[in-house]
């Protein structure tokens, strides 16, 4: 029997195991161009074994819910970040590394106007879109070694559709 999922927001320190939330920090601003533009500086690591990092749009089509999140991903050899160029929400599933394979994982709602960036080797979800195609900016590794491991529940994880 599929077990369900609550969704949460999307907090820096919720999301902190798994990786960085890419959001407009005062924290961080500074203040460059001649005081025409704040900086957010250094809301995350791009890491790369090797070079290669590159910068991709990833143009998102909407899940149909309730949504069976059966299988998981990771990259073993780079982060991979996710940053909303539509200004919609959407989810993130994420899962701490159990013995080589992902466990229960955690669903996240991130406002439109926030992003997230995948440690290495943390186990996730694909992109996850709600209610109409959206656009990504994806900064992650492009080198010729198979940057993907995938896992496959036995049993899949429902998660209703969330209410922005």
């Amino acid at each position: 029997m599929p077990q369900h999922l609550l969704i949460q927001p999307l907090t820096k320190a919720a999301f902190a195991p798994f990786g960085d939330v890419i959001e407009a920090d005062p924290a961080t601003v500074r203040l460059i161009n001649n005081g025409t533009t704040e900086r957010f500086h250094r809301l995350g690591t791009v890491e790369t074994e090797g070079e290669g990092a590159i910068i991709s749009l990833f143009r998102g089509q909407p899940r149909q819910f309730p949504y069976a999140i059966d299988m998981m991903e990771r990259h073993p050899f780079g982060s991979q970040s996710f940053t909303a160029l539509s200004g919609r929400p959407f989810l993130v599933a994420v899962a701490e590394d159990v013995g080589s394979r992902p466990g229960e994982p955690k669903i996240f709602l991130a406002r439109g106007d926030q992003g997230v960036n995948y440690r290495r080797n943390v186990w996730h979800h694909p992109l996850m879109v709600i209610g109409s195609p959206s656009d990504f900016l994806v900064v992650d590794r492009d080198r010729p070694e198979n940057n993907l491991e995938e896992f496959f529940y036995d049993t899949p994880y429902l998660i209703s559709e969330p209410i922005p």
